[in-house]
């Protein structure tokens, strides 16, 4: 839970992040093998960065899982027709870049449109008048961000983000949010910002290169500005095609976003959902974007740096007192944007977790979904409490039939309160939770994992096992209740078969590790996360209440927050909340049989910088349109601030590629 010692400045501490290697799932967003060409595949392509200075150079990204061949592409501006251009390669890899030099030069004030060999239009962007010098490029997401003009450096062919300003515009967080061709041709817009915009000198164009830029104003005269989390609706005058585009312009002519869809067409309408947009079953213009039947895949967005943060909402009970979040530092080298769906949802009702130990409602911090039935989610609140929590109307709500009020742990012997921080489900279905301390002593660390059985009947459970590890950290028990809020704070279960599958080295041994030599342990190991330094400890739990500890794995961060075993990449997963920057590191076992870092994956920007202290991924099972669910849990409801939608929640939900 949030604790008073600034991490501010312990940056300094957190290692690169390595690029994933040896995998044989499929969808994280690493380095991949070429693919085949996939002409369909334009629609991922996007202009990612463009310089009207000495060159004229033009960057385009591929978004898709395929590589795109240029094979007969062309570009134009405003000034003369489409041309062949020489692309510094011949296609465009998935997650790649290539890039061009305009083949007649770029204006002061111009614009570029990118076409297919038969014509079609694949992206386009306008620019004021020295807007584009030395560039302007996407910020915060190549191929997805929103365009921020007069960038001070230049990044061709590579990431945009050290060439982006840190603060983008308002009117950034301006998208594109629903479209319809399906003859009313209506168009929605969402202002993700903190702030209203101003859209009163705003225009539109589709793909059709004859039509001129429209005025919004034409259409919605009464649309002069978008309010903070508001929406403007207008029809198009122009009209909308079964396989088109539409971009949005500011009112200089700088493209804000864009979205391009199929020849299927934007019918009843394409959403904005988590995984991109989407063809919805029935259209919500003015209103949350419901994404329900949705068919992933029905066009390709501009994308935003920061999604939409949708649901929420509610008053806040008496006494959910949100908590501030404390020790901000900052995200490791080499950290790489959040692979999934960049909107989020709030997922629980508002103050959800209030308890006779807790009335504040939250202090929410260790997730696991079950293996056995991923339509389970358990957490462990700080204060003593467990949930089994079941979807209901896409929020997470208790399960009545176990405990619509969570049920209250002890430790053994029935006494205490433990501060139960991280929590996972082992090999025998049951749930293990590690705690800090003792909240009824709380100046007294008592670092210790519990084994709770979840078919237990009775509303108050006590341990079926318990270890204590309080006397292996010395440097936590000072008489200071901070001190003793830095133990143990997450716990993953990690298979037998996993370790030896991958070589891993036993540290007791120096050899390969046989879990033959543990008799009683059971068929996995145990790493607790300790928030004091970032380190995971490794355990075997014995079944006559003894323990084997097998040593320390370095995440390279400064604290862990929650840990947990993820069979869908085949990866440890150790995360930390804003002491880290809100960041997962991924950990595989190396050529040498160590445990090491891979790679590093930030939150989806839209999600608040806060004590976001649990995270689970669903089960590959569960997967749908390549994408799987994410969830996080806030352990102070912080959020936004007073009046915000996600005041009063500890609850987020997003997607995580399969």
């Amino acid at each position: 839970m949030p604790n008073s010692h600034s991490r501010v400045g312990v940056a300094s501490l957190c290692a690169a992040s390595l690029t994933f290697s040896g995998l044989v799932v499929t969808g994280l967003l690493a380095a991949q093998p070429a693919a085949a060409a996939d002409p369909a595949g334009y629609q991922n392509v996007r202009i990612n960065e463009v310089s009207s200075a000495n060159s004229d150079t033009v960057e385009l990204y591929n978004s898709g899982s395929t590589a795109v061949s240029l094979s007969g592409w062309k570009m134009s501006d405003d000034g003369f027709s489409p041309q062949s251009f020489s692309p510094s390669a011949s296609s465009i890899p998935a997650g790649g870049f290539v890039t061009f030099d305009s083949p007649k030069g770029l204006g002061d004030s111009d614009k570029v449109v990118i076409y297919t060999a038969d014509g079609t239009v694949v992206d386009r962007v306008e620019w004021a008048t020295g807007k584009a010098k030395p560039a302007m490029a996407r910020c915060g997401g190549d191929g997805t961000g929103s365009w921020v003009t007069g960038t001070g450096t230049t990044t061709f062919g590579s990431a945009n983000a050290a060439g982006c300003p840190a603060s983008p515009p308002a009117a950034s967080r301006v998208r594109i949010n629903e479209v319809s061709s399906d003859g009313s041709d209506t168009v929605e817009l969402y202002n993700g910002g903190t702030s209203a915009v101003s859209i009163g000198s705003w225009k539109y164009v589709d793909s059709d290169t004859a039509h001129s830029a429209a005025s919004i104003s034409s259409s919605a005269p009464s649309a002069t500005s978008i309010p903070a989390g508001g929406y403007v609706t207008f029809g198009s005058t122009i009209g909308l095609g079964g396989s088109d585009s539409l971009f949005l312009l500011d009112g200089n002519g700088n493209t804000v976003d864009s979205v391009s869809w199929a020849a299927s067409g934007a019918s009843p309408s394409d959403e904005r959902c988590a995984t991109g947009f989407q063809t919805s079953a029935s259209a919500t213009f003015g209103a949350v974007n419901s994404c329900a039947g949705s068919t992933p895949g029905g066009g390709t967005g501009g994308g935003s740096t920061t999604g939409q943060l949708l649901g929420g909402g509610g008053a806040l009970t008496s006494g959910c007192t949100p908590e501030a979040p404390s020790g901000t530092g900052s995200a490791p080298s080499g950290t790489r944007s959040w692979p999934g769906g960049l909107d989020v949802t709030i997922a629980d009702n508002v103050c959800a977790f209030t308890t006779s130990t807790g009335p504040e409602g939250r202090d929410v911090s260790g997730l696991a979904f079950d293996p056995a039935n991923p339509s389970v989610l358990w957490a462990a609140k700080n204060k003593n409490w467990l949930y089994k929590l079941v979807k209901s109307n896409g929020k997470w709500v208790p399960d009545a039939t176990w405990s619509a009020t969570g049920k209250q742990i002890r430790f053994a012997g029935g006494t205490g309160q433990p501060d139960s921080e991280g929590l996972t489900v082992g090999g025998n279905g049951h749930l293990y939770v590690t705690s800090e301390r003792d909240n009824a002593n709380n100046t007294v660390p008592k670092d210790t994992v519990m084994e709770f059985d979840p078919a237990a009947t009775g509303s108050i459970l006590t341990p079926l096992h318990q270890w204590d590890m309080t006397a292996q950290f010395p440097q936590l028990n000072t008489g200071s209740k901070d001190d003793a809020n830095l133990g143990f704070e997450g716990v993953g279960y990690v298979p037998d078969s996993w370790l030896t599958a991958n070589g891993w080295t036993d540290p007791l041994t120096g050899a390969a590790y046989d879990p033959a030599h543990y008799p009683l342990h059971g068929a996995g190991l145990f790493f607790a996360g300790l928030e004091y330094d970032g380190t995971l400890h490794v355990y075997g739990l014995n079944s006559d209440g003894s323990f084997t500890t097998f040593g320390t794995v370095s995440t390279g961060k400064p604290g862990v927050m929650d840990v947990t075993f993820d069979a869908g990449t085949q990866r440890i997963v150790a995360t930390c909340d804003n002491t880290c920057g809100e960041t997962h590191t991924f950990l595989k076992v190396n050529a040498s049989g160590a445990i090491v870092p891979d790679v590093t994956y930030t939150n989806p920007a839209v999600m608040p910088v806060d004590n976001l202290e649990g995270f689970a991924l669903a089960p590959a099972s569960t997967c749908a349109g390549g994408f799987r669910e994410a969830v996080w849990s806030d352990d102070g409801i912080y959020g936004f601030g007073s009046g915000s939608s996600s005041y009063g929640h500890a609850l987020y939900s997003g997607t995580f590629p399969c």
